[in-house]
């Protein structure tokens, strides 16, 4: 896909150079998306203090899985890719589990059983926008109130964040992690974009 909106270039305002820097680790220049809502400033100032990357109610591996499952639904392989790399290894999502992300079924071995409830609540979500009563009961018997919450919030969050590169264009980050080839036996299909 070409590039759609340019990413911004420096030099950059004041509040979106502070905005860029708090939401990258110290020395690592802007990524892609961030200099792409650079752009509009506001909505970058919104996404930074919105954003759910800090410690919360479900682990780092849970959130993980929750936006990596998103992100392969909707086909975002930059947001995937992104968070794979950065994020998937101190998650102690391995080649296989990072696979599933994208390929494999809630129920596949690599899942506890926590994490193939997160699987299916991204599943439905992506395909209805709803639970069906199953998955409800199924999250419920697995997460507390504030946790339920949680996910949902993250998985509509990335949902609107694959929204952005898939339209926008985003060029997929240098040395990022790329969707893993399909394989026979494989129960997935991403989303055609």
């Amino acid at each position: 896909m070409n590039i759609r909106i340019a990413p911004a270039s420096p030099p950059y305002t004041a509040d979106v150079t502070e905005d860029l820097q708090k939401l990258m680790p110290p020395g690592m220049a802007p990524i892609g998306l961030f200099r792409t809502l650079a752009k509009n400033p506001r909505v970058l100032r919104r996404i930074r203090r919105g954003g759910l990357l800090d410690r919360g109610s479900i682990t780092v591996r849970q959130r993980e899985i929750v936006i990596l499952r998103t992100t392969a639904r909707a086909g975002a392989e930059y947001e995937w890719g992104v968070h794979a790399g950065f994020f998937g290894p101190a998650a102690g999502l391995d080649d296989r589990c990072l696979h599933a992300t994208v390929w494999g079924a809630p129920d596949d071995e690599c899942w506890s059983p926590d994490e193939s409830v997160l699987l299916q609540t991204c599943d439905e979500l992506h395909a209805h926008s709803r639970l069906s009563e199953a998955s409800w009961s199924g999250l419920r018997d697995a997460f507390a109130e504030d946790q339920i919450l949680e996910v949902l919030v993250l998985a509509g969050f990335y949902r609107a964040i694959a929204y952005v590169v898939n339209v926008t264009g985003i060029a997929l980050e240098e040395g990022a992690y790329r969707f893993p080839p399909k394989r026979t036996g494989d129960s997935m299909s991403l989303d055609s974009h």
